[in-house]
This record gives structure tokens, C-alpha cells and sequence, in this order.
């Protein structure tokens, strides 16, 4: 495809993509947008000049701090609304072309939450992220633990304290353990540390009861965005036991204010890693289910430049995002559109592929290098956290941007 708006060759938000987000201007209206290129189509602007008129749906989903009330409309009409989008961008004729006032510089606009999160689920679904974690802190030949390989693990996380990227966060404050056999201690964690992953957002919801299947899946994932589980290590080593991470998850998680869509992710969809043991029936799926998503993750300290310290790939998974939704609804959990499923570290089979700085780091025992700013066992105050994502194949490219913030001091 060729569109007539400039659009440089490494750009994220190609013709190929067209993510949706919240953007709002200097009169602080919120509205739903397209990015392309650099720019930012105005989807309401869109609707008054007519390019929907033909869909049938009212204009006020359109102008809402989330995309909530859009995603509801179903992928019959929100499927029709891209396509009508990206036949404009390419038609000669196109009315846009001739409007240039509904495209604003993205530079210029501020970026909120995509989505009313009303629920979060964080799954553990990287088994080198798994197999890395058990053999640092359990046996090196017992590292997965018995139901890993089984089934999808998951916790439900705090969705208030998930923020949009350029927020920034604060460093948590917790129950310690300082040495072994002594009482914990309340102090500033000082292990904080990132977590590369993906998340997907729920486009349809349930009933109480319900079931969704791998086949049905994909029919209620509306997109996927860039996910920072921030955590705070020494907090979670304390607490997690019996019933798993607490405070050392909920002070903070940021995501990527675009949404991409799993119709621009289609063509990049490949095999997964092999299964073994075979998964239950219900955990059985046919057909490609995993994303080749080339993803990065860079520190920079305070004026110094960033270093690329994690270079990592969304076709790690070993519990896909069809497997996933599945097993968190088999028991009848209802979901709700603009819940959030987040994927787990993705860390890959090779330490600088590594998603998180435990394992990078390797629980502080291997200091990683920056480029300026010393090194790093864990994440130091002011230092920003930048990940990035992006597919390519051929002249295709689809990419998320990037999800950034700075650790600040506690509070």
C-alpha cells in the first residue's frame, strides 16, 4: 500500500498499522486518534467530514477519555472503521487529503490511558523467564514448578496504580528482609526493577459463567500495547508467599498509550515453542498463535544517554494469548471490555534477551554496563526506562511506540 501523507520508512505507525489511542489538545478534550507517521488522524473530525457515515454508529464514542466505548461497538464495525481509514490514506481523491486540519502533530498533543481498566490479570508465560527465576532461587533441576508446564499461571493485579507512558513513578516503600533468619525491616525497596512485557486489551465482554475458547479468542482481544511491570524485588521476596506478589507489584505499571490492533498483527503471526506434556483439551488450539514482536529495553540514567540492555522477542511465549484467555475464563470469569491481560517477562534464550534486570543482572551478583551512568544491579532513581516494540516483514512494518517513565525517589 502507498498512502499520500509522509510517512518515513521506520516509522512505527506505517499504513500497515494504524493504532487507536486517547489524545487531547491544548482545550483538553479527550477524543479517540489513529496514529500515522508522525501525525494524528482525529477520528471525530473524521466523522463530521463523513467517512463513517456508512457504519451507523453515534459519533459521542468518538469524544471519551477511553476507547472503551468504541472497542463495545465490536470488530464489525471497528475492523470497517480501519479499513475505511486506510483506503482514505491511500485514495487520491480522499476527502482527508483535502481537510488537512483533522491531522495533528502527535509532538503536539498530549497521550492519556487507552483504556478504563476494570480489571488486570499479569500471567508468568515465558518459560526461560520461569526456568531463570526457579534457578536462582530454587533448584537449577527443579526450576519450573509442577503445574507450569500445565497450565498458564496468573495473578490478578491492582489496575488502579497502571499508568500511561511519561508518567512517571515513585520508588516503593515495604517489609524487607536484610539477612536471612532476621525480622524484616520497613525501608525504601532498593531492588527495583523492570519487567519487559506485552499486554492484550479485552474487546468483548462475558456473561458470569462463560467460557471462552482458544478457537473464539481472537474474536474478544481487540489489540495489544507495550507493558512495564514495574516490581519491587526485595519487597516480593518477603511477601510473595503463600498467595504471590502484593505490594511489590501494585505501586506502579505503565503501558504504551497506542493500541495496536490484531488485524495489523496478523501478518506476523508464527509457530510457537513445542508443548510437552500435551496441554489439556480445552487448552488445544490449531494454527499459528504467537507474534514475532522484536522488542528492546534501554536505561538512562539522568542526563547521560541510554544503553540498549535487553533485546527480546513476543515469539518466546510459551503459553500463547489464545491459551491464555482460555484458562483465565474456563472456570466462568466473566471479562468486561477494556480489561487488561498482561503477558509475563518476556526473556529469551540468551542473557542479553533477558526481560528483566534480576535476570540481566543475575540477582545482583553480574552488574550490567551502561554506556554512561556506572552500572546497574537494579533501577536507580531518575533513571528512565524506555522499552520498545516493533514487527517486519518485507515492507510491512507495525510497531507500538514506546512506554516510558522515570523512577523517582519515594515519596
Amino acid at each position: 500500500m502507498h498512502s499520500w501523507i509522509k510517512i518515513d520508512k521506520n516509522s512505527d505507525f506505517s499504513i500497515y498499522n494504524l493504532p487507536f489511542g486517547i489524545f487531547s489538545e491544548a482545550d483538553n478534550i479527550k477524543r479517540v486518534g489513529v496514529a500515522i507517521g508522525d501525525e494524528i488522524l482525529d477520528l471525530y473530525a473524521a466523522y463530521e467530514l463523513g467517512l463513517f457515515k456508512d457504519l451507523n454508529f453515534d459519533i459521542s464514542v468518538l469524544e471519551s477519555d477511553y476507547l472503551n466505548a468504541f472497542i463495545a461497538l465490536g470488530k464489525a464495525i471497528t475492523v470497517k472503521v480501519r479499513k475505511h481509514i486506510q483506503d482514505e490514506l491511500c485514495a487520491s481523491n480522499s476527502i482527508l487529503k483535502s481537510h488537512p486540519s483533522v491531522f495533528i502533530k502527535q509532538a503536539a498533543v498530549q497521550m492519556h490511558l487507552p483504556v478504563k481498566i476494570g480489571d488486570y490479570t499479569d500471567f508468568y508465560s515465558s518459560i526461560e523467564h520461569a526456568t531463570n527465576i526457579g534457578t536462582m532461587f530454587r533448584d537449577p533441576d527443579h526450576a519450573l514448578l509442577p503445574n507450569w508446564k500445565h497450565l498458564p499461571v496468573g495473578y490478578h493485579g491492582r489496575a488502579s496504580s497502571i499508568v500511561v507512558s511519561g508518567k512517571n513513578v515513585h520508588r516503593p516503600k515495604g517489609q524487607v528482609i536484610l539477612a536471612p533468619d532476621t525480622a524484616p525491616v520497613f525501608q525504601a525497596s532498593t531492588r527495583v526493577d523492570f519487567e519487559l512485557e506485552m499486554g492484550f486489551i479485552i474487546g468483548k465482554s462475558t456473561k458470569l459463567g462463560a467460557s471462552v475458547s482458544t478457537a473464539e479468542a481472537e474474536d474478544y482481544i481487540f489489540g495489544k500495547v507495550l507493558f512495564n511491570d514495574w516490581s519491587a524485588r526485595d519487597i516480593q521476596k518477603w511477601e510473595y508467599v503463600p498467595l504471590g506478589p502484593f505490594l511489590a507489584k501494585s505501586f506502579a505499571s505503565s503501558i504504551s498509550p497506542w493500541v495496536v490492533t490484531l488485524e495489523a498483527l496478523a501478518p506476523f503471526k508464527i509457530d510457537g515453542p513445542s508443548q510437552d506434556p500435551a496441554v489439556l483439551p480445552y487448552l488445544n488450539f490449531d494454527g499459528m498463535k504467537n507474534y514475532d514482536i522484536k522488542l528492546e529495553v534501554s536505561i538512562q540514567p539522568k542526563n547521560c544517554k541510554a544503553t540498549v540492555v535487553s533485546q527480546s522477542n513476543f515469539k518466546y511465549m510459551y503459553w500463547n494469548m489464545n491459551q491464555q484467555l482460555a484458562h483465565h475464563t474456563i472456570n466462568g470469569c466473566n471479562l468486561n471490555v477494556g480489561d487488561l491481560m498482561a503477558s509475563g517477562t518476556i526473556s529469551g534464550k540468551h542473557p542479553n534477551s533477558y526481560g528483566s534486570m534480576l535476570e540481566l543482572a543475575w540477582a545482583g551478583s553480574k552488574p550490567v554496563e551502561l554506556i554512561e551512568g556506572g552500572t546497574r544491579k537494579f533501577i536507580q532513581d531518575n533513571d528512565t526506562v524506555i522499552m520498545r516494540g516493533h514487527c517486519e516483514k518485507g515492507p510491512i512494518r507495525v510497531g507500538f511506540g514506546d512506554v516510558k517513565s522515570t523512577l523517582l525517589e519515594t515519596i
